[in-house]
């Protein structure tokens, strides 16, 4: 007997993406072969308030973001002892600083004298210094200067060291958790370092960086991008290239870890049948990536094919080396995962994205949204260092961030959205959000774990 899940998935029209994966020319990695839809997930509304009530806000920064594991920077943001990284999560601030060169350490950012934050910028640094009255630490929390020293009899030097959050490493990204008894980054990653194998993120760099101010709830503005099917109305003009409703949903076991692919190079199963040279021309309309160059589908040949071997050869130029035996899934498709609560970084070379999602200070109502785009390394270590984050207000379009590109003009549609998005759910009299059982079973999986987190 086929789950309700299952039967709902067999109404959908169009190959699947287990269909089109079958079919192609470089076959994708086994972790890509994975269907894993939802088992057993509740049809009950989500409560509306979660996206604008303080109550709502304030238990979540207790419960959520003082338990969870959550990235804080790249390490090659900080190769060199003294560099480090300022993570802020509504109250809470960490100094993420590399103490030697096989030792990172993320300090609570409060001055043990008055409270003052003791750094608010990134940078690099010999020791940590207070910037009001001096008192200063060496860079592994230990007190190294305290003045008028005689005034402080009652101070236990030995004892006085700056507080520590929890510190992990994984995919080239450095951890924190502020929680003391936290589980290990280690279980809490769950598949993401199976699947990751294959994506290789430790060997990328920081190529674009952007973040900018939201009008809407954190979870609200992670949700726009963990479906597709928004896809219709919002971004019409990419429906004759990219797959709608036929995107694979996977929920892995366990609580943290979901996935969407996407395909790219196959029309909406919505349309009619598009000629396979308008695939490409579409495409080469709306892509930077594939704009100015010379892309002709053949008498037999299909668009995802050519589209892929072309991606494949731009980025082996791009990267210094031999990707010719990229699956044509990784070339060209969008293959997103989220780690709760609020990463998602992205496999395969084709959009080689990280997305992260947080509160806006302590406003519920809006949040802070970054983009970066993460390189694949030059084996001869010629790319760039990592860039710096440019920061964009809340009426900005995201065409302000270099190197952005097309993205942006999606990015900025789905941004007009949620303004009314948030603005609709206060105005609403119908307590609760409707969710669709199969398109929208990540969102569900995601408050599933969130609830749970609350109840703790």
């Amino acid at each position: 007997m086929p789950t309700p899940t299952e039967s709902i998935i067999a109404l959908r029209r169009g190959a699947s993406v287990q269909q089109v994966l079958a079919a192609d020319a470089n076959p994708p990695p086994a972790c890509l072969l994975i269907d894993s839809p939802a088992k057993g997930q509740s049809t009950k509304d989500l409560s509306l308030d979660r996206y604008y009530t303080k109550e709502w806000h304030d238990r979540e920064v207790e419960k959520v973001w003082r338990k969870t594991w959550q990235m804080a920077c790249r390490l090659e943001e900080i190769p060199n002892v003294g560099d480090h990284v300022v993570y802020d999560i509504v109250h809470d601030s960490v100094i993420v600083v590399r103490t030697s060169p096989t030792e990172i350490k993320a300090h609570i950012n409060s001055c043990l004298h008055r409270g003052t934050r003791l750094c608010t910028e990134d940078g690099n640094m010999r020791h940590i210094k207070c910037p009001v009255h001096g008192m200063t630490w060496g860079l592994d929390g230990a007190l190294a200067g305290m003045p008028c020293a005689w005034d402080f009899p009652h101070v236990d030097r030995e004892r006085f060291n700056l507080p520590q959050a929890q510190v992990g490493t994984w995919g080239g990204f450095v951890f924190i958790n502020f929680d003391p008894c936290c589980e290990p980054l280690e279980s809490y990653l769950e598949v993401l370092p199976e699947h990751f194998k294959a994506f290789n993120l430790e060997n990328r760099w920081k190529a674009v960086h952007g973040a900018k101010i939201m009008p809407c709830n954190w979870k609200l503005a992670q949700e726009a991008f963990m479906e597709g099917f928004h896809i219709a109305t919002t971004h019409p003009q990419s429906l004759g290239y990219t797959g709608d409703t036929n995107t694979q949903y996977d929920v892995f076991p366990g609580r943290h870890v979901s996935r969407f692919i996407m395909l790219e190079g196959v029309p909406s199963p919505s349309l009619a049948e598009v000629p396979q040279q308008k695939i490409v021309d579409d495409m080469q309309r709306d892509i930077g990536f594939y704009r100015g160059h010379d892309i002709t589908v053949g008498p037999g040949e299909s668009a995802r094919a050519k589209l892929a071997a072309h991606a494949r050869e731009r980025i082996s130029r791009s990267a210094k080396q031999d990707f010719s035996k990229l699956s044509d899934s990784e070339s060209i498709d969008l293959i997103q995962y989220l780690l709760f609560p609020n990463l998602s970084p992205w496999g395969g070379q084709a959009t080689p994205l990280v997305y992260r999602f947080r509160p806006h200070g302590d406003n519920p109502e809006e949040s802070i949204m970054e983009i970066m785009l993460l390189f694949a390394k030059a084996p001869d270590g010629s790319h760039p260092p990592p860039c710096k984050v440019t920061q964009i207000g809340l009426n900005d379009s995201w065409h302000m961030v270099p190197g952005m590109g097309s993205a942006a003009d999606v990015t900025d549609q789905d941004t007009d959205n949620l303004k009314r998005i948030q603005r609709g759910i206060r105005a609403s009299r119908k307590p609760g959000a409707t969710l669709a059982i199969y398109q929208e079973s990540r969102i569900r999986h995601f408050h599933e774990t969130l609830e749970a987190y609350m109840a703790k």
